[in-house]
């Protein structure tokens, strides 16, 4: 086996070499420095353009479709009246209360009962009460007496100057028929002067001693007039107070002020009642109204005298308003209805009927169906869809009237036009809605 030797080629590669390795080799061309930076600047300030324009604005939100309600609006009747929940009450309760505190004796009538004014219900004990009324009555008819001892002494003090009078008159008739004698006699010398003088004296003396009683009198009459009065007002005034503290005393027998049905009523005997504790109640019997919640965004437009109406078994009931409570409580005012034509048959109290309250006649109207979107912008926008139904805008409208079932439409939308009517909650603060569709 023969070896054969070959020599390595020690020749550079890159230089050309005869025969087969003619072949030319061509250096690769690259863009400039410059042409690079430039081009990656472009192509950020087109990724940042996109960015900026796909991305959502401040004023605008995304929000699925499918979580939304659209509604259209339409040209139709309005009809003005408000559904209410109302819950049926007597129409007349009068409640019991403990005029004065004490311990009860004795329970007459159970609760549910029916009773007829005055009847006896329950007897109550106040031993300090009745010793206070005993203390009271003895007073007051001490002073009784008082004030009549001097009504009879100022009754035999006019009698004195009258007497007086009489007798000041009787004594002056006799002076002036001794004048009228004496006078002409003493004319002709038949009366001595001495004598006549007296007796003329006599005359004037009687006449203004007669004088002065009248005066007297008169005066006396006048003060004792006033007096008397005085007194009398003053008996009246004792026996009121005696009257009131013995009243006081007959309201520990509890009466009942009306007729009607007890309820509440749960006292027990030697149950200790203070002064003004509510006992119980009396219900007009068989005479009912209803007694409903508004919200306090009708108060302006619940009038009294409102025609209402409901309905039971089949039947139509007519009502009207009969009072209004404007204090609001919880967003809510109440009122009283009260029936017109009869009441429907077997209701109970406490039982909650479906009433219609109308609030003004059928109109004419643009109208979208009423939605929780109204208590987040109190009517004064709506969010309206545009014509390709990809996004909603931000537009103000005036709402007018309400019910349960539509909005009137006073301005800023037409017929055919579709509004956003659900709740606006986490986006009431934008004015662009892109709606996502899936």
């Amino acid at each position: 086996m023969s070896v054969v030797s070959m020599q390595a080629d020690t020749k550079p590669l890159d230089q050309p070499r005869s025969g087969g390795a003619m072949d030319r080799v061509v250096a690769r061309r690259t863009l400039p420095l410059r042409a690079k930076i430039a081009l990656g600047a472009m192509g950020a300030v087109t990724l940042l353009g996109l960015g900026w324009y796909y991305m959502p604005q401040g004023d605008s939100q995304t929000v699925p479709a499918d979580r939304i309600i659209v509604s259209t609006v339409t040209q139709g009747r309005f009809d003005d009246f408000l559904p209410l929940r109302a819950r049926v009450t007597p129409l007349i309760t009068v409640y019991l209360d403990a005029i004065e505190g004490g311990r009860v004796e004795e329970v007459l009538v159970e609760d549910g009962a029916t009773v007829q004014k005055g009847q006896l219900l329950a007897r109550l004990s106040n031993a300090e009460l009745q010793l206070s009324v005993l203390a009271r009555q003895t007073e007051v008819t001490q002073q009784l007496n008082s004030m009549r001892s001097q009504e009879l002494a100022l009754s035999q003090n006019r009698l004195a100057n009258s007497r007086a009078l009489l007798e000041a008159e009787l004594d002056l008739k006799k002076a002036q028929r001794q004048y009228e004698r004496e006078a002409p006699l003493a004319e002709r010398g038949f009366v001595a002067g001495r004598t006549f003088a007296d007796t003329r004296d006599t005359f004037a003396y009687q006449r203004d001693r007669r004088a002065v009683l009248a005066q007297t009198q008169r005066t006396d009459e006048r003060l004792q007039s006033s007096q008397l009065a005085q007194l009398r007002a003053s008996a009246e005034t004792l026996q009121s107070s005696l009257a009131v503290a013995r009243a006081s005393l007959e309201a520990l027998d509890l009466r009942a002020p009306v007729a009607g049905t007890v309820s509440a009523f749960s006292i027990q005997v030697g149950q200790s009642m203070a002064r003004g504790e509510r006992l119980g109640q009396i219900d007009s019997p068989g005479r009912n109204k209803l007694v409903a919640g508004i919200d306090e965004y009708y108060l302006p437009r619940v009038q009294l005298g409102q025609a209402a109406a409901v309905e039971w078994n089949g039947k139509t009931y007519r009502m009207k308003v009969a009072k209004i409570y404007p204090t609001v409580r919880n967003g809510q005012f109440e009122t009283d209805l009260q029936f017109l034509d009869g009441e429907p048959p077997q209701i109970q109290r406490g039982q909650t009927l479906q009433v219609k309250l109308t609030l003004g006649d059928p109109v004419r109207a643009r109208l979208i169906p009423n939605g929780s979107f109204y208590n987040d912008t109190g009517g004064s926008w709506v969010f309206v869809v545009t014509p390709d139904g990809r996004e909603a805008v931000k537009r103000a409208v005036r709402l007018g009237r309400r019910n349960a079932d539509f909005i009137e439409i006073l301005d800023g939308l037409q017929p055919g036009e579709k509004v956003l009517t659900s709740p606006y909650t986490g986006f009431a603060d934008k004015d662009r809605l892109v709606l996502e569709k899936k």
